[in-house]
């Protein structure tokens, strides 16, 4: 890559954190919700283990550490523009893209790093305040190999959501509603990618079919590397699986992507 053309996407990446600068209200209140969304969750599963030690296989440690693990990983993985792609083809705002000497996609990165970059201020302060304040027991991963594991399967699950929002966002080709589509897979998300909850609570099957798609590997799956519940084995398979559905989804954005710009129109400019 140039020099010229990285500048172009350092521009676009200050832009985006410039967009935060103008509005910060918006943005407070995205942190607030977050920070309710967590809180709601941890008292939850701390008042079920309030009066025993150990349920659903986990202990008090094991489960309360998932939790402000899956708040941690989240805050990164959630941190996205590439929800905005719908909203840019219905208004025909896609065009100012397509008509600059950049790439759409690398110029998506750009936005997402800024974005995860200013998400990834806020969580540290947020974390830190959180963990001084309730003092959880939580677990500190101390094997080497493991935690470079879980930073791999982390930014594996980065990567599987920015495919899967783009998708989501390549909708608005084909139709208005965008926002309620989205809603249902972030609320059904909750469940099948272990956000709530460690999915290996539900019952074996449910579990074993659930890691043969992608949502698993999102969160649950790096956390419990992190966590030290995985064997070397179930670490491997994990990667696998996680591996193929980057290509399979990366391969389906570039299909959508290319039939979408068949039909496009521009409208609204």
């Amino acid at each position: 890559m140039s020099l010229i053309t990285s500048k172009k996407y350092l521009m676009i990446f200050k832009n985006t954190w410039d967009e935060y600068s103008a509005y910060r209200i918006n943005f407070v209140f995205w942190r607030v919700r977050v920070v309710l969304r967590f809180l709601i969750t941890y008292f939850l599963w701390s008042a079920i283990y309030s009066s025993q030690q150990n349920y659903f296989g986990y202990n008090r440690q094991s489960m309360l550490s998932y939790v402000l693990l899956t708040y941690l990983v989240s805050n990164f993985v959630f941190a996205t523009r590439t929800q905005d792609i719908g909203s840019e083809i219905n208004e025909g705002r896609l065009t100012n893209y397509l008509l600059r000497p950049i790439n759409y996609f690398t110029g998506l990165i750009a936005r997402d790093i800024s974005d995860k970059f200013i998400n990834f201020i806020f969580t540290v302060v947020e974390f830190v305040f959180l963990l001084n304040i309730f003092q959880p027991p939580i677990f500190f991963q101390t094997n080497f190999n493991i935690v470079v594991f879980s930073i791999i399967g982390f930014l594996g699950s980065i990567v599987i959501y920015f495919y899967i929002s783009i998708l989501l966002g390549f909708i608005g080709f084909w139709s208005a509603e965008i926002w309620g589509i989205r809603f249902i897979f972030m609320v059904l998300l909750d469940f099948f990618a272990g956000t709530l909850f460690p999915i290996d609570i539900l019952p074996a099957i449910v579990t074993k079919i659930l890691l043969f798609t992608p949502f698993p590997y999102m969160f649950y799956f790096p956390i419990k590397i992190y966590l030290g519940r995985l064997s070397l084995n179930e670490i491997i398979l994990g990667f696998g699986v996680l591996c193929t559905w980057i290509f399979l989804l990366k391969s389906l954005v570039m299909i959508v992507w290319n039939k979408g710009l068949r039909i496009y129109s521009a409208e609204g400019r």
